[in-house]
């Protein structure tokens, strides 16, 4: 008989946008170069450190294909080469600033700085000899890690216009993952594990387009065509109730825009489904083919992600917010939720150990309590699916890395929780049921919102016209026998490509930085219809003005990600 209670899921989900060749600070390269020293070369760290220790921990995480292209171009390794210097000359700045003034404390703090930028240099320069990747490769092959996929640039599935735009992310997702990994993915996590079903769909804004309804795929059918096996989602989407929401703790501007919503939001019924088994969407297409789908734990959830009860908001923990002038370095902890910056106490990493544990330990409790009580109530063991945005650990939450390390030295002192990987998971547990499961995300409400509102309509008019105007010029392809002809139109394709990336609504959504967001798409709208006006010339004049083939060289080197991109990729499914 099995004693288990069942399987522990970490999923962590790494993506940044596309910021190569588009500015550095405040926005631009410098979320990649922060993403990369404070979570991913800490996060290898981590499972370096459990190796070492005779753990092999399981963890499941998702590469964006956007995300992946940036670790690997050459670009971003000076970038971050650069950006590493420059953070260990401003912790060695602090310490001769706090010993001439006699500052013990800030002095110690800085050279943990110091110590800590040396580690990632060291690991960057000298273990992965500059890629990243090489890393989590590395892993993969030894078993402790599951890299999934996502879409292509993160383009948000169920708002997207066309079918085979979809298809695009998707396939591009696949083969940009196989380019990179030598293998093909077997999960994927929708971008904001956003679903919609198949149904006769409407536009959700108007243009002068024709915005009759027409008949769309679900997102299932783009999954099962492209080989993934298992998916993510929020238990909302499978139980019914209030969806928990992710993001709201930590954005102003969406706690401003739920307040508008709250008016319109419908509770949906609950239903009697456990989170703790997989269950299958079936395709309609292929009678013996589904995706099996894997549900967010609330009761997890909440622990890390509420800025309420969430193990981040500990007041000893080191506050994200609060930086010291000019080399931007944190010394002072969170000291509690309502404290304003100017009130915040010095950080103190003694006290940061025993919170670790005590934190660490109730997430293990919460994982055997859960697991524990639905094995008793169906018989079965069950699969605990944590899912979280991977930058939240080390990134917003500076000690996030060295929690999960305590996580996986605490399940392996037990028998009960046995951790394992999505693909672990999915190969020893068989779906449950076969489910239909209504439209939505994980976001706040559980629905479009963050993505389409007053703020945002704009940009799907855009996108949508852009959609339009791109399967257009693919057409031409099958008929012009032209070599640069057909580069220019996958040019016009990345750029579509680009400009489907989900954060750009979001970041609108969230104040967090509108203005870089409401410029970063519209410049990709904007190359898109100047390329396409060129393209449309040619096909009139066969030629290529010699201002217009400087703009095409210009637009090519600055955005560049998906070198295998190929036209064809852009199509439905047959």
């Amino acid at each position: 008989m099995n004693q288990s209670f069942g399987s522990f899921v970490l999923v962590l989900h790494a993506h940044i946008p596309y910021v190569v060749s588009h500015g550095n600070w405040p926005h631009g390269t410098d979320w990649l170069s922060e993403a990369s020293a404070e979570t991913y070369l800490p996060l290898l760290r981590t499972l370096w450190e459990l190796e070492t220790e005779g753990i092999t921990p399981k963890i499941t995480i998702g590469l964006t294909p956007i995300l992946v292209e940036q670790l690997a171009d050459t670009v971003f390794q000076n970038e971050l080469s650069t950006y590493l210097e420059m953070k260990l000359k401003a912790a060695e700045d602090d310490c001769i600033y706090f010993r001439s003034i006699g500052e013990t404390t800030m002095l110690k703090l800085a050279e943990e700085w110091i110590a800590f930028y040396t580690n990632c240099r060291d690991d960057f320069n000298h273990r992965y000899h500059q890629h990243i990747l090489d890393g989590f490769r590395e892993y993969q092959e030894k078993g402790f890690l599951d890299i999934i996929t996502c879409g292509a640039t993160h383009g948000y599935f169920p708002l997207i216009g066309e079918d085979a735009c979809i298809n695009l992310q998707v396939k591009t997702a696949v083969e940009t993952h196989k380019k990179h990994f030598g293998r093909a993915p077997r999960g994927i996590w929708m971008p904001e594990c956003a679903y919609r079903p198949g149904y006769v769909w409407k536009r959700p804004v108007d243009d002068n387009y024709s915005n009759e309804p027409y008949q769309r795929y679900g997102i299932e059918e783009f999954l099962v065509e492209h080989g993934i096996e298992y998916t993510f989602i929020d238990a909302h989407l499978l139980k019914g109730g209030r969806a928990i929401g992710a993001y709201a703790d930590r954005f102003e501007g969406l706690r401003l825009l739920l307040q508008q919503i709250e008016k319109a939001y419908t509770v949906r019924e609950l239903k009697d489904l456990s989170p703790y088994l997989l269950y299958e969407i079936q395709s309609s297409r292929h009678s013996d083919k589904g995706v099996a789908i894997f549900t967010r734990d609330p009761r997890t959830g909440l622990q890390v992600w509420s800025g309420e009860h969430g193990y981040p908001g500990d007041g000893w923990y080191m506050d994200f917010h609060k930086k010291r002038f000019p080399g931007g370095l944190r010394y002072w902890r969170v000291t509690s939720l309502k404290c304003g910056l100017g009130d915040k106490e010095l950080y103190n990493p003694e006290i940061v150990e025993s919170r670790l544990e005590e934190n660490a330990s109730h997430f293990v409790a919460v994982v055997h309590e859960e697991l524990a009580e639905h094995k008793r109530k169906s018989g079965l063991p069950g699969v605990l699916t944590a899912p979280y945005d991977a930058e939240l650990f080390g990134h917003w939450w500076f000690e996030g890395c060295r929690f999960i390390k305590k996580l996986y030295e605490k399940f392996n002192q037990s028998s009960l929780v046995l951790p394992a990987t999505a693909a672990e998971a999915f190969d020893s547990h068989t779906p449950a049921i076969t489910v239909s499961i209504p439209e939505g995300s994980w976001g706040e409400d559980g629905f479009h919102y963050i993505w389409l509102n007053q703020n945002t309509e704009w940009t799907w008019r855009d996108i949508y016209h852009d959609e339009l105007t791109v399967l257009e010029l693919v057409k031409k392809v099958y008929t012009v026998n032209s070599s640069e002809f057909t580069i220019l139109v996958t040019q016009i394709i990345r750029e579509l490509l680009l400009e489907h990336s989900s954060d750009w609504q979001f970041l609108i959504s969230t104040f967090s930085a509108r203005d870089y967001a409401e410029m970063r798409f519209s410049n990709h709208h904007s190359a898109l219809c100047r390329l396409a006006d060129i393209a449309s010339h040619y096909l009139k004049s066969g030629a290529i003005s010699d201002e217009d083939r400087y703009y095409i060289e210009e637009i090519s080197q600055r955005d560049h990600p998906f070198p295998h991109l190929q036209w064809e990729w852009l199509a439905d499914l047959k």
